[in-house]
């Protein structure tokens, strides 16, 4: 199919208002929602705690706040923010931008489950197959720490948060921020590049960095690049939503490790020394594109140049369709 007359995610997308100071001051309010206002009641519990239950609350308590809650509680309150954030994407969408909600997600007249479900049980599949294969070749590597009390409640709470934590994600970047910097740029290639960075720099703060060094950046990057890629080709976030919630959902549940972001009571632990190879370079130079190759063959993608760098058009055909001011 030419790129005239396919699904096309930003004329879609184009029914509301796309003035560059909106994008501005919606990052700005998600931004409050997510990293602010959602962070109040996992601060506001740690406050509590020390101030009932230990020696009162201090500023060095702020260093270990991590430690302080149970992991499950801790893993919910943090998970709590993106809640948060995906209300603040919400507001920005339907009331500043005016928006059709579905139309900051997809192209397509209603979201896609089919492809959202194929590539769940895609990454699923691998991460599961890749940890058994690595736990029966490397057991020194982990530790068994199941206990089925704290697993049963990390589940129900990882069933129900980390799906709405990645929507949340993708919703944003892949999503809000990829139609923002097209309509603002003209073309694709600029929010392909900007967001796989953002989203890249988002986990620059996560201990994960301070374990490995800036090289795991690569791999932050990494995922940011094929999940607009797939993104971009799609013409819609499902893809993108469907991977982020099975590599979240899959690793929260499955295999942990003290140095990891989110470090929950997980079935195993690695205790294992991190590898640059294995941890950083594999996923990105050979998952991502294998991952790539099945899901294009897949669903047909063509017009890679167009759709991944092309200029974006709205002809009077798109513009007609914008709300009244």
């Amino acid at each position: 199919m030419s790129a005239n007359t396919s699904l096309d995610f930003f004329k879609s997308g184009f029914n509301g208002f796309h003035d560059s100071w909106r994008y501005i001051i919606g990052f700005i309010v998600i931004f409050v929602f997510w990293q602010i206002i959602g962070y109040i009641p996992f601060l506001s519990t740690i406050v509590v705690r020390e101030e009932f239950f230990g020696d009162g609350f201090n500023m060095h308590i702020l260093s270990n706040m991590m430690t302080l809650l149970s992991p499950n509680l801790t893993f919910f309150l943090l998970l709590l923010s993106f809640v948060f954030g995906m209300v603040g994407v919400y507001l920005m969408v339907k009331h500043l931008h005016q928006q059709n909600i579905l139309s900051s997600l997809t192209a397509r007249s209603k979201f896609d489950w089919k492809r959202f479900i194929f590539s769940f049980i895609l990454i699923s599949i691998f991460l599961i197959m890749s940890t058994l294969i690595d736990y029966w070749s490397n057991p020194s590597h982990y530790e068994i720490g199941f206990e089925w009390q704290s697993f049963l409640i990390l589940s129900v709470i990882a069933i129900v948060m980390v799906p709405l934590q990645t929507t949340f994600e993708e919703w944003l970047f892949r999503g809000y921020l990829m139609q923002g910097f097209g309509y603002i740029f003209k073309n694709r290639a600029v929010p392909f590049i900007v967001t796989s960075l953002l989203f890249g720099l988002m986990h620059f703060a996560n201990p994960e960095v301070e374990k490995l060094g800036n090289i795991i950046m690569i791999n932050y990057i990494g995922v940011g690049v094929f999940l607009a890629i797939i993104t971009l080709m799609d013409e819609g976030t499902e893809l993108a939503a469907g991977f982020h919630a099975a590599n979240n959902l899959i690793t929260a549940l499955l295999v942990t490790a003290d140095w990891m972001a989110f470090n929950t009571p997980s079935i195993l632990k690695d205790v294992s020394e991190p590898e640059v190879t294995y941890d950083v370079l594999l996923p990105v130079f050979v998952l991502y594109p294998i991952l790539i190759i099945i899901m294009a063959k897949k669903y047909k993608w063509n017009n890679w140049s167009y759709k991944l760098f092309g200029k974006i058009k709205l002809n009077n055909d798109f513009t007609n369709n914008l709300p009244e001011k």
